[in-house]
């Protein structure tokens, strides 16, 4: 690849220019240890740790212990210590989350279930909606933050099982310089930096700049990855009552994916049960056809003014243009071909172009009424999304599209020479067969428009020192319509389209550093939530739905342990989503299904002495399709569906995860972990799964002196074979076999 092979030549160019900015005073300035802030009322932990105090999304009005709901937070350091590169993994590390695989309805981009419910729509950056189709980077990434429940109160449309944050690197006070040059096993490179310039006078810049390239681990001739980016930020007014933060960030990438790998009972000869029994590492893409790019970018403009000591208003406005553009081959099962050991090459493609403006304009801080203290965000946001979708058409030498072996995929047990290569091997494919077809664009095939206005208040009240209320309400006007060129139809969510969400909790704080709280929440999932990127775009069946009701119950209690070092969590909760789409008695889609998860969280992190860090978590989800609708018979009559009562897709029943350090020598830190996950279903009938399995971890860094260390991960230890994502209909993706990475990694 062109773009792979220019990559070093873009970084270098970037650090270079970073570098005749920031170094000749960074080298002198000791090690920056403060997470950058949002607002004066946001301020992240003072040291590293794997413990987190306070959010960085000012909508969280008060501290994490105080704040009524589960909330996880995979801090800078644990970034650092698990050398995580991109959101998908970083999100492995938190326990009740499952990733879904794409397609192309199901864009081919991040897709994460927080409590067995789709979160694909309900992704933030520094708490402004990001829900376009990508594969999203960490390296301008400072800390990722998952609320878990029911919060379309706090973070609007969606956020039915809860949402997931990312903070950004922004220019801070201080001078400092960081990064990281990597390089392991499978191809792995990887270079990083990120240096901060304080100019003085309330002036600062930061610049975090980014190349990668790998194979994936465990795999020969298949998936390769590179990327590039950068994200500068200027920051005026630091310290002042009246701060300006302009930033902007640019992340661009060029993959052949991985095509995932069939389900297949041999003993029954269907496309059921556990992926294909083949050999670890298997790949059946095609090399000479199939492509991943995409491109992102973002301009920020942030504005704050310190009204008083103890109330800041804040207008943060975002523009941003998302790229999406596959053509992979998915590894088709439906027609059985299988049983002659083959596997048809089907194509999955998108093109996608999205365009998103957003104006937040809030206002938070502190106030009081007699003796009540209220720690509150009230605030107006609006939308605009326009997003351009279309495909590939792909046609064999002879112009047939299906490649050529019959409409219905079936290989009918052709050759890979006669079926020119569309046909290929279950147990030895070869991704180099030659591509003798042509690919045509089809661009901008529907445009979908979205537009949200809302309005909110959240408060968390001090009744008394021990007794505390948090409360929030939301006003949401979501509307959707989609173009057909073709056809120049429209269609438009004819349904409820304005509506309400609520929250409330109570907490009781028997001491100052424990509490023990109730909550109460509600999330609406409207028709086209993905702002017309993702996986529930708007159609002529679903447009004249309400949208999707769910409501969260949440008990649960947090401990500031061993002189506030380390914080322990647990929790009991039932999530209910109703008015889901499922077909009624007479074939038509309807407001009619039920799912419903109940469930245990337990979680620990901090420092159980100075020298041992942890950070560990455990969820249990009992879930049920309480009613999935109907299914149609074969003499045309409907009855309840048989899905009733099964587990819903995406969720696994038990899941953990584990991180520890311990500092055995003072130049000298390792570190161990595991993540263990149960049986995952990828379809409603519960006929289509993943194994559960456990994957260990490790790592040893050396501090060569107080600056430069050198860093060594070896993930997957036992080279254990698992699948990481379940498609509902024809496959499942292998995760990564054993890869070892060393760093050298540097602060000033």
């Amino acid at each position: 690849m062109a773009f792979i092979k220019t990559r070093k030549k873009i970084v270098s160019s970037a650090i270079a220019s970073s570098l005749s900015v920031i170094a000749v005073n960074a080298i002198a300035q000791e090690q920056v240890t403060q997470l950058p802030t949002i607002n004066q009322e946001v301020v992240a932990e003072k040291a590293p740790s794997l413990k987190v105090d306070k959010s960085a999304n000012a909508k969280f009005v008060a501290p994490l212990l105080d704040t009524p709901k589960s909330v996880s937070v995979i801090s800078k350091q644990l970034i650092e210590d698990t050398q995580v590169t991109t959101l998908s993994d970083a999100l492995r590390t938190v326990p009740g989350i499952t990733l879904g695989a794409g397609e192309g309805g199901n864009p081919n981009g991040d897709r994460p279930f927080i409590r067995g419910y789709n979160s694909e729509s309900s992704m933030y950056v520094d708490g402004v909606r990001n829900s376009s189709s990508q594969n999203r980077e960490m390296f301008a990434i400072e800390q990722v933050e998952v609320t878990k429940g029911s919060a379309s109160a706090m973070g609007g449309a969606g956020t039915s099982g809860g949402s997931i944050n990312m903070v950004s690197k922004v220019a801070k006070k201080g001078d400092s310089l960081e990064g990281s040059v990597a390089a392991g096993t499978d191809n792995y490179q990887r270079i990083t930096l990120d240096g901060n310039k304080d100019f003085g006078n309330g002036i600062a810049a930061r610049v975090a700049v980014m190349g990668h390239h790998n194979e994936k681990a465990g795999q020969s001739d298949g998936a390769e990855y590179a990327r590039v980016g950068i994200a500068p930020s200027i920051t005026f007014g630091l310290d002042t009552p009246t701060r300006a933060t302009l930033s902007y960030y640019y992340l661009k990438s060029d993959d052949t994916p991985d095509s995932g790998v069939p389900y297949w009972n041999a003993a029954d000869k269907t496309a059921t049960g556990k992926p294909l029994n083949a050999k670890q590492g298997i790949y059946y893409g095609w090399l000479d056809r199939d492509f991943q790019k995409q491109e992102n970018q973002s301009g920020t403009l942030k504005l704050e003014h310190d009204l008083t000591d103890n109330i800041t208003i804040s207008n943060t406005a975002v523009y941003s243009n998302s790229k999406n553009d596959y053509l992979w081959t998915q590894p088709d099962d439906s027609k059985k071909n299988l049983a002659t050991d083959q596997v048809w090459r089907r194509v999955n493609s998108r093109i996608s172009d999205t365009d998103t403006f957003t104006n937040q304009l809030s206002m938070f801080g502190k106030f009081n009424t007699g003796s009540l203290i209220h720690s509150f965000n009230t605030g107006a946001e609006y939308s605009k999304t326009e997003s351009d979708k279309g495909n590939y058409t792909v046609a064999n030498s002879k112009g047939q599209t299906g490649g050529g072996v019959g409409s219905s995929g079936g290989c009918n047990g052709q050759t890979a020479v006669s079926s020119e290569y569309w046909c290929t091997s279950a147990f030895n494919p070869n991704s180099k067969d030659p591509w003798l077809g042509t690919t045509t664009a089809n661009k901008k095939t529907t445009t979908t428009e979205s537009e949200n206005t809302s309005v909110y208040f959240l408060d968390n009240i001090e009744i008394t020192p021990k007794w505390l209320i948090d409360l929030g309400i939301r006003w949401d006007k979501f509307e959707t319509e989609m173009l057909t060129h073709a056809t120049n139809v429209k269609v438009k969510n004819d349904g409820d389209n304005d509506f309400f969400n609520y929250q409330a909790g109570v907490t009781y704080k028997p001491t100052e550093n424990g509490a023990i709280y109730a909550s109460y929440a509600t999330s609406t999932n409207p028709v086209g939530v993905d702002l017309g990127d993702g996986s529930e775009a708007i159609s002529a069946t679903l447009n004249n739905l309400d949208p999707e009701e769910v409501k969260t119950y949440e008990l649960g209690t947090k401990w500031d342990l061993l002189d506030k070092k380390i914080n322990l969590t647990a929790a009991v909760f039932r999530t209910e989503k109703t008015n889901t789409r499922a077909t009624d008695s007479s074939g038509n889609t309807q407001n009619i299904g039920e799912t419903r998860v109940d469930g245990i969280e337990l979680g620990a992190n901090g420092n159980i002495t100075d020298k041992w860090a942890v950070s560990l978590g455990y969820t249990y989800l009992d879930s049920e399709l309480v009613d999935a609708g109907f299914t149609k018979n074969t003499d045309g009559s409907y009855s309840p569906s048989a899905n009733n009562g099964n587990q819903v897709q995406n969720v696994a029943k038990n899941s953990a995860t584990l991180w520890t350090t311990y500092q055995v020598l003072p130049q000298l830190t390792l570190g161990a972990g595991a993540i263990a996950m149960d049986k995952v279903y990828g379809d409603a009938a519960n006929t289509k799964f993943v194994p559960g399995y456990v994957r260990y971890d490790a790592m040893a860094r050396y501090n060569v002196n107080k600056n430069v260390d050198l860093q060594l991960n070896v993930n997957n230890l036992s080279d254990e074979r698992y699948f990481t994502k379940a498609y509902a209909s024809h496959y499942a993706t292998e995760a990564e076999g054993r890869s070892a990475v060393l760093s050298v990694n540097f602060k000033y």
